[in-house]
């Protein structure tokens, strides 16, 4: 019998190497989207009786790993800027996950003001806080400033994160063992921190991604010290790079804003970029699991320790010197 397509297709997919081809492809194909997917959680840890706050919860990976903690039964603080969308990502998120204690909150990291008045009403009406996760960042936008002074991706990626855990340390210390983690990304490997120029307003031709990876080093070195300055108190600190994940916050890159490239490039994108579901699991290792409650100041990629190849990461009197300028910055008096 005849195929519909003709003998000459017949002849190409049966008495040929293409379908073999295809088969090898298709195989890899898929096998090299498995492994970008990154590693998996497995563990069955119960979050009943803990809180947890998430910043940047009502979209991308902050949402997958609120979702993620809350149908582990924690009760998720989802810590975001536009009300209304957290509201709205709350109300899925209860009916998804049946679990009724997910409670949104209005925090915007560009705003100290802002910051403050989360921290007040969080510690007035919460008891506890046994996880901190500084989710909640921004990738690459055009050069602004904050109403503080300060470049919007240093505020929002490490100056806020910074205020935020020092106004709800005495709540994580009193539910020790409790943990915070850092949500920062590899190319902080690739910054240079300048202290007396923090804005870059020196520099003869700004550069958003130079600024993007300051700001993520900054995260890191403060990951680093605030853990031995929390050392004893029962309340670990540690940063994971979630990988790269396709979310809104690629939305100022080149890529992004054309849709033609963005079309063209779908299949790629597709194949190397994690979802926000990939992307949150290692925020979710590191907030549940039971071998690490002991583990502080480390940076792990897909659940595995890695040692940071930053020279200015290694410079303890560096470090100290943010950490000294970053309480100046952001006015906070313990």
């Amino acid at each position: 019998m005849e195929l519909p397509f003709g003998q000459g297709f017949e002849e190409i997919m049966f008495h040929s190497w293409y379908p073999i081809l295809f088969v090898l492809l298709f195989s890899l194909g898929y096998w090299f989207r498995s492994y970008m997917r990154g590693a998996q959680v497995i563990s069955n840890v119960s979050m009943k009786g803990k809180t947890v706050v998430v910043t940047g919860a009502n979209s991308g990976i902050g949402r997958e790993t609120a979702k993620e903690l809350a149908i582990r039964g924690a009760r998720v603080i989802m810590a975001c800027r536009d009300e209304e969308k957290g509201k709205e990502a709350a109300q899925k998120l209860q009916t998804l996950t049946r679990n009724k204690n997910i409670i949104p909150m209005k925090l915007d990291l560009c705003s100290f003001k802002s910051i403050r008045e989360f921290a007040v009403a969080f510690t007035k009406k919460e008891d506890r806080l046994d996880v901190l996760i500084n989710n909640a960042g921004v990738i690459m936008p055009p050069q602004n400033k904050t109403d503080d002074g300060f470049d919007l991706q240093m505020q929002t990626n490490y100056l806020g994160p910074f205020l935020l855990t020092h106004l709800l340390l005495n709540h994580l210390k009193n539910c020790s063992p409790s943990r915070v983690v850092n949500v920062t990304a590899v190319a902080f490997t690739l910054g240079k921190l300048n202290l007396d120029d923090i804005n870059h307003e020196s520099v003869e031709d700004y550069q958003t991604g130079d600024m993007y990876a300051q700001s993520k080093l900054a995260l890191t070195m403060f990951n680093k010290t605030l853990a031995k300055k929390l050392e004893g108190t029962g309340v670990t600190v540690n940063a994971i790079h979630p990988g790269v994940v396709k979310t809104d916050g690629h939305r100022y890159m080149g890529y992004y804003t054309s849709t033609f490239v963005k079309m063209s490039l779908m299949p790629l994108i597709w194949l190397v970029m994690k979802t926000p579901v990939d992307g949150a699991q290692a925020a979710v290792e590191c907030a549940i699991q039971e071998n690490l409650e002991k583990v502080s100041g480390k940076y792990f990629v897909d659940f595995n320790e890695k040692k940071v190849e930053n020279a200015e990461y290694d410079d303890e009197d560096l470090c100290d010197k943010l950490y000294e300028k970053s309480l100046e910055w952001t006015k906070f008096e313990s």
